[in-house]
């Protein structure tokens, strides 16, 4: 079942995807699923998405996490499918809230979100993904934005290095 996130405003509902289901996901072999998350949104929506994100992350003591990616791009693909196997889907429920948002193709000219990118502290995005940690009561980005960037070759990452990179930023307390 495809998650769903729902946002009212003015007395109107509306619901927007998420994320791709995961039975939406392609699996490339045991150690590399691989997911197709990046719903081509405008950024009015995409920010509509992330200012809810933000309110249920307050109210269940998580985190963010902001993945800026792109269906056509391998390792965006990757670090999304390996998000969905049961180990990461279990480390990012407790600790975490998840918004995949679609970048384009920012290493041609014609990425998406950028705006939104920069204003979360990491401009200059020139290739995808880009794993964001934020701080939903300050807004405050916890990793560096080199880190952010530094997420590109996530198809060839470990799992273990994943899982612990992701668990030293997971919420204290869930």
């Amino acid at each position: 079942m495809r998650p769903f996130l729902f946002l009212f405003a003015l007395g109107a509902a509306a619901i927007l995807p998420l994320a791709a289901s995961p039975a939406e996901a392609e699996v490339a072999g045991p150690e590399h699923p691989e997911a197709s998350p990046y719903v081509e949104l405008p950024e009015t929506a995409v920010t509509a998405q992330l200012m809810a994100l933000r309110t249920v992350a307050i109210a269940q003591g998580k985190r963010m996490m902001v993945i800026f990616g792109a269906n056509w791009c391998h390792d965006s693909r990757a670090l999304a499918g390996t998000l969905e196997t049961p180990r990461f889907k279990s480390l990012v429920e407790r600790h975490f809230t998840l918004l995949y948002v679609d970048a384009g193709t920012p290493q041609e000219g014609d990425g998406r979100n950028m705006e939104l990118a920069a204003r979360l502290g990491v401009p200059d995005i020139e290739g995808t993904p880009n794993l964001l940690i934020i701080d939903p009561a300050t807004g405050k980005l916890l990793n560096t934005p080199d880190d952010a960037r530094s997420w590109r070759d996530a198809a060839s990452r470990g799992e273990d290095d994943i899982y612990g990179d992701l668990a030293g930023f997971a919420a204290e307390g869930n």
